[in-house]
């Protein structure tokens, strides 16, 4: 959590509650403005490790918006490691000339939390292009469903963006689907805290307020994988405030 969301009290229309959305809008912004830059110089490029990039990603940070912390580990995967869900740890690896890449960043923007990523593919293969393509248009349906279903649960959620992911021929890679934002370490996940999780037994409606009477923010995560040949790709950001983001 962060320390200034922590300083704001007050529940659900509060010009509080105004101030802590804007800002958490804010942050995503400077987050996919980040995104956008890794793109403009090539730092996902063929022969480089996942870990190379994923140090130049937090100079280039630093760089832009004085970034020096992150509220959980940074990810870069390539190839294989796409398969990964985020818990697991594959060891380094370097990116090749035909390649999919995933970046998974949690900058902290003046104290506010941003949780962003995003795919990138290296080559022509149409089937790494589709999955691409797949993952921003999945978000958006998850999205679409969310807001149709008021009293949706987590688990609800869940399910649906796995029927989207397979329906779209798909598995899906993570066994959740998003979560909080700001109010546990990812690493954590057992009990009643699986409520702040978009996962399978998470049963209590996404909308509402914690225990300090502030709004539950979410993030979106979208994993696709292709397991028979071996790669996959993610895609997230908020679910519940602002509109898509382009990165």
């Amino acid at each position: 959590m962060t320390q200034e969301a922590g300083t704001q009290r007050g529940g659900s229309g509060t010009a509080e509650e105004s101030a802590r959305a804007s800002a958490l809008l804010t942050a995503q912004e400077q987050a996919a403005a980040l995104f956008a830059e890794i793109g403009r110089r090539g730092l996902v490029a063929p022969g480089r490790g996942e870990r190379e990039v994923s140090d130049a990603v937090r100079d280039l940070a630093r760089e832009m918006f004085g970034v020096r912390r992150y509220w959980h580990k940074r990810i870069v995967r390539s190839g294989p490691n796409t398969l990964q869900p985020y818990r697991q740890n594959p060891p380094d690896r370097i990116i090749g000339e035909d390649d999919i890449v995933f970046c998974d960043f949690g900058p902290l923007f003046a104290e506010w939390e941003a949780d962003f990523g995003r795919t990138f593919v290296l080559g022509d293969d149409p089937v790494k292009h589709r999955l691409r393509d797949d993952l921003p248009v999945l978000f958006e349906a998850g999205r679409r469903h969310f807001a149709a279903h008021p009293e949706i649960t987590g688990e609800e959620l869940y399910a649906e963006v796995v029927r989207l992911a397979e329906a779209a021929g798909w598995g899906f890679g993570g066994p959740h689907s998003g979560h909080l934002l700001g109010e546990f370490p990812h690493e954590t996940v057992a009990g009643a805290e699986v409520d702040s999780y978009i996962a399978p037994g998470s049963a209590r409606p996404m909308r509402r307020d914690d225990g300090q009477g502030r709004r539950c923010h979410w993030i979106l995560e979208i994993h696709l994988v292709d397991r028979e040949r071996g790669f996959g790709g993610f895609h997230e950001e908020l679910l519940d405030l602002g509109h898509p983001v382009a990165a």
